[in-house]
């Protein structure tokens, strides 16, 4: 099944569903938690929304991945952006870096979307070479959610690296993050004042 993006006409907004991780129980290697992280991203990125005129939702962090999911679904949403922290395999704890971004195999728009995030992030990451685009059936958000989806791995929170350079970037993340919104839905991107 191959998902696509709602049509926008003009005056209507294009709409995105953010959904940062819930996860409170993973944590960084320098403090705080991936959901602490992630939702520090997702505040970053309002201004940006904002002043180039997309509409959005966000799930509630005392809530189930279920119900982010079902919030997305009854929103309505033209895109649901998952935003999330990686980390290595138990046997080797802060052994992997880079960004990974997740789309459904399916999703034409899905794959459309990380590539952009993945050329965005290249800019803004120290290795270019380690940013990823991977597909995925399993994955819920992207299995499950009505819009096309992303779930976005930021880098490693177990790696010092990778979870300072989050920590240290967390407005050009966002920035890259809404600047491929506005290339996705293809509108201008327009900086906050």
């Amino acid at each position: 099944m191959y998902y696509q993006i709602a049509q926008t006409t003009p005056g209507n907004q294009p709409s995105v569903f953010l959904s940062p991780s819930v996860q409170e129980f993973n944590p960084f290697i320098t403090g705080e938690s991936e959901e602490y992280w992630m939702n520090r991203i997702v505040d970053a990125m309002i201004p940006y929304l904002e002043a180039s005129g997309i509409r959005y939702g966000r799930n509630n962090p005392d809530e189930s991945l279920s119900q982010a999911i079902a919030a997305s679904n009854a929103g309505g949403y033209d895109f649901h952006l998952s935003i999330h922290s990686n980390a290595s395999p138990e046997t080797m704890p802060g052994a992997f870096r880079g960004p990974n971004i997740y789309y459904y195999s399916f999703s034409d728009e899905g794959r459309r979307m990380a590539e952009i995030i993945a050329e965005n992030f290249a800019a803004i990451y120290p290795d270019p070479e380690l940013v990823i685009t991977i597909p995925s059936t399993t994955l819920a958000e992207l299995r499950r959610t009505v819009a096309p989806a992303n779930l976005i791995e930021v880098a490693y929170h177990d790696n010092w690296e990778d979870a300072n350079w989050i920590i240290n970037n967390i407005d050009p993340i966002a920035r890259a993050l809404v600047l491929s919104l506005t290339q996705y839905f293809g509108i201008p991107f327009v900086e906050p004042q």
